[in-house]
C-alpha cells in the first residue's frame, strides 16, 4: 500500500476513536475527517486521493436524497395520524419492555421484507416516540431494536433493501458479460438463509436487550415544577374512542396527565376506572402539564370541549397552542372569558387556565373569571405571538412546541399516497427516489403536511453524516486501502469454500461498519467473484452472503443509515451499538455461513 492508503486508514481510525469517545457530534467528526482527506489530497496533488468533486459527490447520492424525502413522507403520515391508525392495533399497550420489543420488532421485520427498511424506520420513529410518552417506556430500549429489526427484515427478500437490488444488478451485469455462469436470483432466493437469520437475530435482541441496552429516559423539562392545567376534552360521537373503555382508548397511563372526571349529560363520574366505557359527547376533565395537553389534542376522537375553538377564523391545522400570562392592564381582568368575548377580541380560544396552585374545577371555561397573573393556554394562529408579545394585555406570550392539531381528515389520503409509493416501487415502474419524490410532493399538495413542516422534518445532521460517510468510503477505494485489505484477507482462505465465504462475510461487514453498505458490497463483489471462479463453485452463496453481510451492520451507528436515524432519537452513544451489536454481527455471520454452505455447496 502507498502512503495514501496508510494516511486514509489512520484518518478513519482516528475518526472511529473520536466517535467512540463521543468527542463531538457524529456529523462534526465525520465532516472533519472528510475535510482532512480533501485538504491533504489538494496539497499533495496525489491521484490516489479523491478529487473534491468526487469526495463531495456523496451529498448528491440517490440514497441520501431518498432518505431526506422519506422524512417528509413520514411527517405527512404522522401529522394526519395515519400511522397511529396502522400501528395502534399492532403495538397496543404492553406491560413490559420485552413485550413492547416483541410487538415492535416482529411486525417491523415483516414489513421491511417488502418495503424499503429505511422507509419503515422513518415511519415508525414518531410512532415509537409517542408510544414511549404514553407508556413511560425508555426510548433507548426501543430505537436500536427498531433499527436492527428493519435491517434483519430487509435482508429477507430482494426488494427489502437497496443493497440487495444493487448486488442483483451486479450479478446480472456479470452474467451478461460472460464473467459468471447463469446465476438465478429471484425475489425469495435469499429467504432460505435470511429468514432463519432474522428470527435468530430477533430472539438474541430480546434476550440481550435487558442487560446490553441503556436505560435513558428523556425527562420533560421541569415536569415536577411545571404549570398544570385542568383541561376539558370532548369525545367525538362515532369516533375511534366512542364505545371503548378508558384502557382501550389509551387514556389510562398518559405521561404527565390524568383523567380526573367525566361529565356525562350533567352527571359527574369521578374516580373513573379503566373499565369505564366512553360515550359520544362525554366531557373528559384532565389535569396535567402542557406537553401532555398537546398529546391529548393529537388523540383521534378527542376534541377541545369549548366550542370557541371551532369559531376561529384560521383552519385548525394552521393553529398552535400558546401560553399567555394576563397583566393587570388587560381589559378582561375581572370578567369571565365569555363576557369579555376573548375569542372575538384576540381571535383565540382559551383551552385551559392555570392560577398558581389553585385547581379551577367545576367551571366551564367560559365561566372562569380572569385574574391578573393567570396563565392561559390558548389555541390560536401563529401570528398571535408577534401581535401581542409587546402589548400591555399580557406579561408573557410563548408558543408551545409541536402543538399543531393533527389533520385527521387527511389520514386516508396519506395512506393512499403511501400505498401508491409501495406499488410504484415494487412493480419496478419507478425508482425508489422518483416514487419518494412524487409521494413527498403529494403529501404537501394534498395538505397532509405543510411545506414548512416538510422542511423542518428533514434531519440535516443525519444527511451530513451519510454524505460524509460516502466521501470517506470514496477515499478508501481510491487510495487502494480497501482493495489491499480485502485481497489479503480473502487470499488467506483460498482453497476452502466455506472459509472463503466466511472471509467474504467478515470483510463485507467490516467495511459496512466503517463506510456504507452499498460501497462495501461494491468493493467485495469483484473479489468474491474471482474467488468463486477459481474454486469452481456456484456464486449464489457468495451473492447471498454479500447481501446479508452488507446490511448486517449492528456494531456502529455509521455503517447503516437506519442506525444513524435512531442515534439521536434514542439518546445513544457510539459504544451502545458496539455492546449489543458486535455479538449480533458474530451470530449473523456464523448462521449465514453455515446455512449458505449447507444449501448451495
Amino acid at each position: 500500500m502507498g502512503w495514501e492508503a496508510w494516511f486514509t486508514l489512520v484518518t478513519v481510525f482516528i475518526m472511529i476513536v473520536a466517535l467512540a469517545r463521543n468527542v463531538a457530534g457524529p456529523d462534526a467528526i465525520m465532516m472533519a475527517a472528510l475535510t482532512l482527506i480533501m485538504t491533504v489530497g489538494a496539497v499533495s496533488g496525489s491521484a490516489m486521493l479523491p478529487q473534491p468533486h468526487t469526495i463531495v459527490a456523496g451529498f448528491g447520492n440517490e440514497g441520501l436524497i431518498t432518505v431526506a424525502v422519506l422524512f417528509v413522507i413520514a411527517t405527512g403520515l404522522s401529522q394526519t395520524g395515519a400511522m397511529s391508525m396502522i400501528t395502534d392495533p399492532i403495538l397496543g399497550r404492553p406491560k413490559s419492555t420485552m413485550g413492547a420489543q416483541i410487538r415492535l420488532m416482529f411486525p417491523v421485520a415483516g414489513l421491511s421484507a417488502f418495503l424499503n427498511n429505511t422507509t419503515i424506520v422513518a415511519m415508525f420513529m414518531p410512532v415509537v416516540t409517542d408510544w414511549c410518552k404514553k407508556t413511560g417506556l425508555s426510548p433507548s430500549k426501543l430505537f436500536i431494536p427498531l433499527s436492527y429489526a428493519a435491517i434483519l427484515g430487509g435482508t429477507c427478500t430482494l426488494i427489502g433493501t437497496s443493497t440487495n437490488l444493487v448486488i442483483f444488478g451486479m450479478v446480472r451485469d456479470a452474467v451478461q458479460r460472460g464473467e459468471l455462469p447463469p446465476t438465478p436470483i429471484g425475489l425469495f432466493t435469499m429467504s432460505i438463509v435470511a429468514v432463519p437469520v432474522a428470527i435468530i437475530g430477533l430472539c438474541y435482541i430480546l434476550l440481550a436487550a435487558p442487560r446490553l441496552l441503556p436505560d435513558r429516559r428523556v425527562q420533560r423539562a421541569g415536569e415536577s415544577e411545571a404549570r398544570r392545567y385542568t383541561v376539558e376534552m370532548l369525545v367525538e360521537p362515532k369516533s375511534p374512542v366512542d364505545g371503548k373503555t378508558i384502557e382501550q382508548a389509551g387514556l389510562r397511563h398518559l405521561a404527565g396527565v390524568f383523567l380526573a372526571e367525566i361529565d356525562r349529560g350533567g352527571e359527574a363520574l369521578v374516580a373513573v376506572g379503566p373499565e369505564t366505557v366512553l360515550r359520544g359527547n362525554d366531557r373528559l376533565i384532565f389535569f396535567g402539564i402542557v406537553e401532555s395537553v398537546v398529546d391529548l389534542q393529537r388523540i383521534r376522537g378527542l376534541l377541545p370541549a369549548t366550542d370557541q375553538v371551532f369559531k376561529l377564523q384560521d383552519p385548525r391545522h394552521n393553529r398552535c397552542l400558546v401560553e399567555a400570562v394576563i397583566s393587570k392592564q388587560c381589559p378582561l381582568v375581572g370578567k369571565t372569558i365569555r363576557d369579555g368575548r376573548f375569542r372575538t377580541v384576540y381571535n383565540a380560544a382559551v383551552i385551559a387556565v392555570h392560577r398558581g396552585g389553585e385547581h379551577i374545577v367545576n367551571q366551564k371555561i367560559g365561566d372562569i373569571e380572569l385574574h391578573a397573573g393567570d396563565t392561559l393556554l390558548i389555541e390560536t394562529h401563529p401570528r398571535f405571538i408577534e401581535t401581542y408579545r409587546n402589548t400591555h394585555d399580557f406579561l408573557l406570550v410563548s408558543a408551545v412546541a409541536d402543538s399543531q392539531p393533527l389533520r385527521h381528515d387527511r389520514a386516508i389520503i396519506s395512506l393512499l399516497i403511501l400505498t401508491a409509493l409501495v406499488v410504484l416501487v415494487t412493480s419496478g415502474w419507478l425508482s425508489m427516489l422518483n416514487a419518494a419524490l412524487l409521494a413527498g410532493g403529494a403529501m404537501v399538495l394534498f395538505r397532509c403536511c405543510s411545506a414548512d413542516e416538510a422542511r423542518r422534518s428533514i434531519d440535516w445532521r443525519l444527511l451530513m453524516v451519510i454524505g460524509a460517510a460516502l466521501g470517506v468510503g470514496a477515499a478508501l477505494k481510491t487510495s487502494g486501502a480497501a482493495s489491499a485489505i480485502a485481497d489479503g484477507m480473502i487470499s488467506m482462505a483460498a482453497g476452502r469454500p466455506w472459509v472463503v465465504i466466511a472471509a467474504v462475510f467478515f470483510v463485507t461487514t467490516l467495511f459496512t461498519e466503517i463506510i456504507t453498505n452499498n460501497a462495501a458490497a461494491a468493493l467485495v463483489f469483484p473479489v468474491a467473484q474471482m474467488a468463486a471462479s477459481r474454486l469452481g463453485v456456484d456464486f449464489t452463496p457468495f451473492a447471498v452472503v454479500i447481501m446479508i453481510a452488507a446490511s448486517a451492520s449492528f456494531a456502529t451507528p455509521i455503517g447503516y443509515q437506519t442506525n444513524l436515524m435512531v442515534y439521536n432519537a434514542g439518546g445513544y452513544r457510539f459504544t451502545d451499538y458496539l455492546r449489543i451489536g458486535l455479538p449480533l454481527n458474530v451470530i449473523v455471520m456464523i448462521t449465514t455461513v453455515i446455512l449458505g454452505t449447507l444449501v448451495w455447496l
